[in-house]
């Protein structure tokens, strides 16, 4: 297993709220559901962990295909 680093967060209630009531609806832990969307924003972004050093390495032709968007417009 990876090693995890802990660190306080401070957060907007509301926002906490909103993330709770999503994890519960997925059956993850809070944890797990604010890492599932960081490291979900970081691939949308082509700045996952593994990408190129110039954050590019994501497969965006696939992304906008993904999202319905044909892309290249």
């Amino acid at each position: 297993m990876a090693e995890r680093k802990a660190f306080l967060l401070r957060i907007d209630p509301a926002v906490l709220e909103a993330l709770q009531r999503w994890a519960n609806d997925d059956l993850r832990s809070l944890n797990a559901q604010i890492e599932f969307v960081l490291r979900r924003s970081l691939q949308r972004q082509g700045r996952a962990p593994g990408s190129d050093a110039r954050g590019g390495g994501g497969d965006r032709a696939g992304e906008a295909q993904a999202d319905g968007d044909p892309g290249g417009d």
